[in-house]
């Protein structure tokens, strides 16, 4: 439809100039850019648009949200920084285990690290969108 609008425009600026004579040419070339300018930047921004649906959608497919999601459980970005941010904290607390009390120390910091994602995983908040906890 919009090349069909286009040309009905164009038709329109090229009888005009020829009514008016040349001395309008620039200003009825411009006023069609402008509209052509108008349509392309409409449509791009309809494709942007669309992809950031499109895009928004495959992530929220990806990460299970949608249809069936539990209220209040955290997202797939939620779990991944808590994951992260444990296993940085398991370095640390690693080493002073070690020096402390040696394999004893990190085996005791790494039950507690693996404790705490277990819990987390398992509560409404950490547990994945549509998920029961079994």
């Amino acid at each position: 439809m919009e090349r069909q609008e286009l040309k009905r425009e164009l038709d329109a600026t090229l009888e005009a100039r020829r009514e008016l004579g040349s001395e309008y040419e620039s200003a009825l070339v411009e006023s069609f850019v402008e509209k052509v300018d108008t349509q392309v930047r409409r449509r791009l921004a309809e494709e942007r648009l669309g992809a950031a649906r499109g895009g928004a959608d495959r992530v929220s497919a990806a990460t299970g949200a949608g249809a069936g999601a539990v209220p209040g459980s955290g997202t797939f970005g939620e779990r991944f920084g808590f994951a992260i941010v444990t296993l940085v904290l398991a370095v640390p607390l690693s080493a002073i285990g070690a020096a402390q009390a040696r394999l004893s120390g990190l085996v005791v910091v790494w039950a507690g690290i693996v404790a705490v994602n277990l819990i987390h995983a398992r509560s409404p908040r950490g547990r994945a969108k549509g998920v029961d906890a079994a």
